[in-house]
């Protein structure tokens, strides 16, 4: 039973408000032993990618719920992209960490999903067309600090990037369809199909002032290359039931 409950069992809907992604290039060796059975990474050019999503959440509640009994709060997500052993189509994400800065989500959301909350203070400052993002965490363990600079017909992609163009980046690395997590009891992949509205991302500058997480093992093992920086404001989001597969 108490399985069970961690499936991601109700259908959720939120709204983004902010949401930047920075998108990580690691070699393959550092980030394949945070897989779990079932799952591969998945690779573009030799890298093996980790993504960082910074989200300002509102009006997130169960689906079958009024916007007006949502929840308004930051979330971040560390993320690794994968896939389905035995396919190429089967895309998503194995999520490591994620950080919230109400106790609420950090209750609830480990109760239903093995998404591994923590509790943060985040600080999210809006001027000039920049996005100013503080988060601390208790033990400093996933700090980071961002300033995305909005407004993508000026933005470049990453000196060092493996993706030779925006457009490239996008198709490759992201928004991906599925959120993987691993049930020991029964040793099978739960998969969370997200249904997005209204998506467009825009490349970003991004000036990534302090990223804690990164510093760690098996991260700092290698100097983490970032590939791109994406932004996207006002999306509607769902994420349905999971599912064995």
């Amino acid at each position: 039973m108490l399985h069970w409950l961690k499936r991601h069992p109700i259908p959720i809907s939120a709204f983004f408000r902010h949401s930047v992604v920075l998108t990580y290039a690691f070699p393959p060796e550092i980030l394949e032993p945070l897989l779990v059975p079932g799952l591969v990474l998945d690779t573009w050019h030799g890298h093996a990618f980790l993504a960082v999503a910074l989200v300002q959440t509102e009006d997130l509640r169960p689906s079958f719920l009024p916007r007006a009994l949502g929840r308004n709060f930051f979330l971040s997500g560390y993320r690794i992209f994968t896939r389905l052993a035995g396919s190429q189509s089967k895309r998503g994400l194995k999520i490591l960490r994620s950080d919230t800065d109400m106790p609420f989500m950090v209750r609830a959301g480990n109760w239903l999903t093995h998404y591994n909350y923590h509790l943060c203070q985040s600080t999210l400052e809006e001027r000039g067309g920049e996005l100013h993002w503080l988060i601390e965490t208790p033990r400093c363990e996933a700090d980071i600090e961002v300033v995305a600079r909005l407004g993508g017909d000026a933005a470049q992609l990453p000196e060092g990037s493996p993706f030779a163009t925006f457009a490239e980046a996008r198709r490759f690395a992201g928004p991906l369809p599925y959120t993987f997590d691993y049930e020991e009891a029964t040793g099978s992949i739960i998969a969370i199909r997200a249904v997005r509205q209204e998506w467009d991302p825009q490349p970003v500058e991004v000036d990534v002032r302090q990223n804690l997480f990164l510093e760690h093992e098996p991260f700092c093992r290698a100097a983490p290359m970032l590939a791109n920086a994406f932004h996207v404001r006002d999306v509607p989001y769902r994420w349905q039931r999971g599912r064995l597969v």
